[in-house]
């Protein structure tokens, strides 16, 4: 008999909800200082998880978690399209 495939949690830096690794979005800094989004969930570097809610990547902003999680500035340009992504969640 087939054992059940394990589904991949991740931890929200902000909520600090364990949720399937689908439904979270990862932010990483590479080896250079780059922080970007990573929608494959493969980019080389440090990453850490936000929830696909408002909520979250507001908090993760307003209390500086992200930035204190990947040791790195993180420019406004990456909260405005973390916020988008969740939108296109909400709207689908």
């Amino acid at each position: 008999m087939a054992r059940p495939k394990k589904v991949p949690l991740r931890k929200c830096v902000a909520t600090g909800e364990m949720k399937d690794k689908k439904e979270m979005l990862r932010v990483v800094r590479s080896k250079e200082g780059d922080v970007s989004l990573d929608l494959t969930g493969k980019k080389a570097g440090r990453g850490a998880y936000v929830s696909k809610s408002r909520e979250a990547v507001e908090l993760a902003k307003s209390k500086g978690i992200l930035a204190r999680q990947l040791n790195a500035e993180i420019p406004d340009s990456i909260f405005e399209e973390l916020l988008s992504y969740t939108e296109k969640e909400t709207n689908s």
